[in-house]
């Protein structure tokens, strides 16, 4: 019989924890979550009271964060490190940090992942504090400059929309669209740059194509297939939720 691995997980979506959680039953049934956590803030008692082997840890978690959580841990545990933004994953994988998990979750990535963890479960964990310094830089409020206003070509001119007046942003293979209350433009810069340069508090992304201003949100009903619609102020089309971002509404 394999040797069971305990392992922490934290996220601050109850959702996306157990399908985190679910997942990881699936690719490696001797790995055992011996505590969930919504945010670091008790990382040092959970190390002490359950001596895990592994923490998934989300970067973007209210209160104390993954970065700070991961700092704490320090070198007594290995850290995977949880998030929907490509940039702090990547790097996080290439200077050291075991490995990264994307949300949504894929479970042929996850498998990978957990491969990658059995073999280095006999190391000491590496260390990691360059890394984190680096991630809570980019992480600070001060160095954070969010995107202001998007350059859209309109025919021969150049257009200059202020991104509070955009209604959502839908992308295809080669342009994303621009959509704000009175026109729209199309411009090249893919979904996931966007999604690194906007506002988190203003724009979610709801769909793998799909970024909305939630403050154009007028409702939210369930539609077919049990996936969530969303219907906007002073625009009549329709946006589809997928299901992996469902739970942004669930208290709405």
């Amino acid at each position: 019989m394999s040797e069971r691995v305990a392992a922490v997980i934290a996220d601050d979506e109850p959702l996306l924890r157990a399908q985190l959680r679910s997942r990881l039953a699936r690719v490696w049934p001797e790995l055992e979550i011996v505590h969930e956590m919504e945010n670091g803030r008790d990382v040092d008692i959970v190390l002490d009271e359950h001596e895990p082997q592994l923490f998934f840890l989300d970067i973007h978690m209210p209160g104390v964060n993954g970065i700070e959580a991961a700092r704490r841990i320090g070198n007594r545990a290995h850290i995977v490190f949880v998030t929907a933004f490509d940039q702090y994953a990547v790097e996080a994988f290439e200077q050291g940090a075991i490995d990264y998990v994307l949300k949504p979750f894929n479970e042929e990535r996850l498998s990978l992942t957990c491969a990658r963890l059995k073999e280095r479960l006999g190391e000491h964990p590496p260390g990691i504090e360059e890394l984190v310094e680096r991630l809570a830089a980019r992480l600070s409020p001060q160095s954070a400059e969010h995107l202001r206003w998007i350059k859209a070509s309109v025919g021969s001119n150049v257009r200059l929309i202020p991104v509070e007046e955009v209604l959502f942003f839908q992308s295809d293979e080669k342009y994303t669209r621009v959509v704000t209350c009175e026109s729209e433009a199309l411009i090249r810069k893919p979904i996931r740059e966007l999604l690194e340069e906007l506002d988190p508090a203003r724009f979610w992304q709801i769909h793998r194509a799909t970024i909305v201003n939630v403050d154009y949100i007028s409702s939210v009903r369930r539609g077919l297939k049990d996936q969530a619609e969303i219907s906007l102020h002073d625009h009549s089309e329709t946006l589809i939720v997928s299901r992996a971002f469902t739970h942004r509404f669930k208290q709405m």
